[in-house]
Formats: structure tokens, C-alpha cells, sequence
């Protein structure tokens, strides 16, 4: 994928902090006041990706694997130690107009909005920020509350809305502008799985009105499932893993599970691999991935099955299987 092609443009990116350090105690604090020290901590470490326009893509990781430091970069809230980056084709640590116009930063439970006036306000105040036409931010702003169900709340103030609730209005608030890129750092975290589903929605709905390009990191795999069909892996800040999320399961699980209906609820099949679950008939077995075929045969040679379907293990247990890699793949 060329530069030309691309939204977003990684290449060979770091960031280094240097963090200083010494013992407990007086003795340790004073002696430090005269030599200091200090080690290097490499946030993220020669990390590199291209993303299409209008792609949605799955940014995933551990906590400290690097995720929210690369997304600071991408939209120049920090400046690289070494590499290169481009977004739009602008070098986001210039924090240019014409880039900051294009782009946003959600992050779950940081406010952006002002906490003692009405949502409806702040919005007023976003349209000022970036110079939106009034008609095109009347009808953006309508849309936003009819898709995000904020009939009712834009005129309370912030503080009074509940967690939820208030993360919805960041994110309208946020979108006002129609940024062509979202860079969203846990947009659904702490929310209930119906607040959850109804952010899922929108986002995929805004990235089909205006063909936007997304980079979403979340520890809630329902969201990556319905948004994302790639997914970037990153551990310790390296890259683990960049494709398709049906090649992230083929490629790291070790397992697969079996679904028997069974015409003999009775039958014991744990002579086949693990039951994993068991109710009414119906039987779930973890099968070593490469003995799947094998213990399929022997199953449907051996009990009265009346259907059977082979299944990929749930995509947490292959981010887990993925995390604990302790090398670049």
C-alpha cells in the first residue's frame, strides 16, 4: 500500500521516556539529589502499519502494550522519538489547522465537555472552536441526538448525567465537525452492554455516512467483533500481529470446539477432548486444532450424532493466547 493510498502512515515509529529511579529511603533520596538515575522505557518500539481511508481497525493490546501512546502520536498530542508518521498527509506533531480540523480524540471517561452547563452548550462552543456553518452544524448536531437517543438530555448539564450518558454526548460533541479520522481510546469503557451497543452502532454508522477512517482500541472484544474486519496487535510495544480477524484466530488458537447434538443425551464423550459445556443433548469439546479432523471422524463413526459444528474458539481467548507471546511474530 503506497503513502498516496493511505489515511494513516506508520513506519519504524518509537517512543522512549526516559524515567528516573532510585532506592527507598533518606539516604537513597539524598544521594540522588547529586546523581541522579535513570532508565530508558520504550513505550512503543518499531512499530509500523498503513491504514486505507474509510477503513475501521481494531488497535489491540495489554495494558501498557503502547496503545494510547501511538494514538497521542497519531494525532500530535506527543512527539515520536524516531520514525516516521503521516495522517492525511500531515505530520501530526505539527498540530496543523487544516489537520486538526480532520481529525479527532475520543478517550473513554475524559471529559472534553464542560461540566457545569448544559451538553447543547458546549456543543455551541465546538461549533466556534472549528468554524462549522450553521446550517451543517444544525443538521450534524440533529442527526447525532436522533442516532444517539439524546432527546431529553442535551439540556441538562453534564454533571448531571449518568456515565453512559455523558459518553455519548462526548462522542457527539466530539464528531460535530465530521472528522474524516477518529482515533478512539475505549470509547464503551465502564458501559452497560446496551450503552455499549448503541456506540457500536453509531460509530459504524458514521463510518458509513462519511467513509471515515477509524483506529479503536478496546478490551471489550463485542466491540472489535461488530466494527473491525483487521485488527493490529501490539505487546510490550511491539508489533504482534496485522490482518484480518478470522486470520488472528487461525493463526494463534491452538484449540477448537466441537458442538455435538447428541440422539443420546446419556453418551460420555470426554474420552474425544474437554467438555466444555453440557446441557439437554447438546455437547461443546475443546479439540486440539490438529487432531480436529481425526476426532470429528471418530465421533460421528463411533455416537449417534444427530448435528455437529466445529467452531473457532470466542476471539478473547485468542487475544489472550496472542498477549502472551513474549515475541515479535
Amino acid at each position: 500500500m503506497s503513502i498516496s493510498t493511505t489515511t494513516i502512515h506508520v513506519k519504524d515509529l518509537r517512543k522512549t521516556y526516559v524515567v528516573p529511579e532510585r532506592d527507598a529511603g533518606l539516604k537513597a533520596a539524598i544521594r540522588s539529589l547529586v546523581r541522579r538515575t535513570s532508565r530508558e522505557v520504550k513505550a512503543v518500539d518499531n512499530i509500523s502499519f498503513d491504514v486505507a481511508p474509510g477503513e475501521v481497525v481494531g488497535f489491540l493490546g495489554p495494558n501498557g502494550a503502547g496503545k494510547t501512546t501511538t494514538l497521542k502520536m497519531l494525532s500530535g498530542l506527543l512527539y515520536p522519538t524516531d520514525g516516521a508518521i503521516s495522517v492525511l498527509g500531515h505530520v501530526p506533531s505539527r498540530r496543523e489547522k487544516n489537520f486538526l480540523r480532520q481529525i479527532t480524540l475520543v478517550m473513554g471517561q475524559r471529559n472534553q465537555l464542560q461540566w457545569d452547563i448544559p451538553a447543547i452548550d458546549s456543543f455551541e462552543l465546538n461549533r466556534a472552536i472549528y468554524r462549522i456553518p450553521e446550517a451543517e452544524f444544525k443538521r450534524t448536531r440533529d442527526d447525532f441526538i436522533e442516532l444517539l437517543d439524546l432527546q431529553g438530555l442535551v439540556n441538562k448539564p453534564v454533571r448531571n448525567l449518568s456515565l453512559g450518558e455523558r459518553m455519548k454526548m462526548e462522542i457527539a460533541g466530539a464528531l460535530l465537525h465530521r472528522p474524516k479520522v477518529l482515533f478512539l481510546d475505549e470509547p464503551t469503557i465502564g458501559l452497560d452492554v446496551t450503552m455499549q451497543r448503541r456506540i457500536r452502532k453509531f460509530i459504524a454508522e458514521y463510518n458509513h455516512r462519511y467513509s471515515a477512517t477509524v483506529l479503536l482500541t478496546s478490551h471489550y472484544m463485542a466491540d472489535v467483533e461488530a466494527l473491525c474486519r483487521r485488527v493490529i496487535v501490539i505487546h510490550h510495544g511491539q508489533l504482534l500481529f496485522d490482518g484480518e480477524l478470522s486470520a488472528l484466530a487461525r493463526r494463534f488458537a491452538a484449540y477448537k470446539t466441537i458442538e455435538v447434538t447428541l440422539a443420546d443425551a446419556s453418551a460420555d464423550l470426554g474420552v474425544y477432548g474437554e467438555v466444555v459445556e453440557k446441557d439437554a443433548g447438546k455437547v461443546k469439546l475443546r479439540v486440539p486444532k490438529a487432531e480436529t479432523s481425526r476426532i470429528t471422524a471418530r465421533l460421528l463413526a463411533d455416537v449417534e450424532v444427530t448435528d455437529l459444528s466445529v467452531e473457532d474458539p470466542p476471539i478473547e481467548d485468542v487475544i489472550e493466547t496472542v498477549f502472551a507471546q513474549e515475541a515479535v511474530l
